[in-house]
């Protein structure tokens, strides 16, 4: 996924689509749905409009560069007998052909609102670019979870000359006993490893390279992790995108979804799979949790709680 070849916001066709269908006057109603957390304010916030016939392309490219979150998601009816509903999921520059807390707080805003039911066996499907995406409705204490399956990855190992580029770039060594690797699952992450959460936490990236450097690669961001001592989560994770307008993601499903595919690539987890919590967001104030799940054939879930903090209509 290469963000940067997007069109640039703010172009004369572009206002001139979104004068059109403000005169128009349509009520869309809306959600934005804090994911990974049950607490508000602390996950990763995705709006949702549920309402999203009849809009363009361009005209939500405007939409989700206007609310300028890392996502923002359009729901419209499945072109499949086999999906519950489609998805269309823009950064505030680009188009994504999948990505997880939007996929996550999207159900979650189809079920709060009614115009989604879960299967006989609890699952959603979800109908994207990537395709089509199980979710899992599950029911733990009075609170609603959600997981996806994971779309199948490809990983490639990061050449020795990008490495030296990533640790220029991060001005920190990574753990090269796990090589560095570009996974892709629709979104397309680079992951490394660092030493341990401390040095995930004091990283201080070059922006204006990094996005250099993902245009160069054509992958969506870098997600880095290390592992953490104490508390409730075996691992520390940051995720950076700055080619698709956002620097840090505070917490990333489909990030998080690739290191657990790195994990099982590299071995750091028992040959029948295992689970594990992933924090992310410390250090643009959040505190989310990351639900991870690696079967006995490398078959990665995700998951975690939302709540939704905002409901509305935009006058579209």
């Amino acid at each position: 996924m290469h963000c940067s070849a997007a069109w640039p916001p703010g172009t004369d066709a572009l206002r001139q689509s979104l004068s059109n269908a403000i005169e128009v006057n349509v009520k869309r109603f809306y959600k934005v749905v804090d994911v990974f957390t049950s607490r508000p304010l602390l996950g990763n916030p995705v709006a949702v409009v549920l309402d999203a016939e009849g809009l363009s392309t361009d005209e939500m490219q405007g939409i989700a560069g206007w609310t300028n979150l890392s996502e923002t998601t359009f729901v419209l009816p499945p072109t499949t007998a086999m999906a519950d509903y489609r998805l269309r999921i823009f950064t505030p520059r680009s188009e994504l052909s999948f990505a997880g807390h939007p996929t996550l707080g999207s159900a979650y805003a189809l079920l709060e609102a009614g115009r989604a039911t879960p299967r006989r066996d609890g699952r959603l499907i979800q109908e994207c670019s990537v395709g089509l995406v199980d979710l899992m409705v599950e029911e733990h204490g009075g609170e609603r979870r959600l997981s996806f399956y994971l779309p199948p990855a490809k990983v490639s190992p990061l050449q020795a000359e990008d490495i030296a580029d990533l640790e220029q770039i991060l001005q920190r060594n990574v753990d090269t006993k796990t090589t560095p690797a570009i996974v892709n699952v629709g979104a397309n992450w680079v992951i490394a490893q660092m030493p341990d959460a401390a040095s995930v936490l004091d990283l201080q990236p070059d922006f204006a390279r990094l996005a250099d450097f993902e245009r160069r690669l054509g992958v969506t961001g870098l997600t880095v992790f290390g592992a953490r001592e104490h508390g409730d989560a075996a691992i520390e994770v940051r995720t950076f995108a700055p080619s698709c307008g956002v620097e840090e993601d505070p917490v990333c499903g489909s990030g998080n979804g690739s290191v657990a595919v790195f994990h099982w690539e590299r071995g750091l987890l028992p040959p029948g799979g295992g689970d594990y919590v992933a924090a992310q967001g410390r250090r643009v104030g959040r505190d989310g949790r990351v639900r991870i799940r690696v079967d006995e054939n490398g078959q990665v879930r995700v998951g975690g709680s939302c709540v939704t903090c905002v409901e509305g209509s935009l006058m579209l």
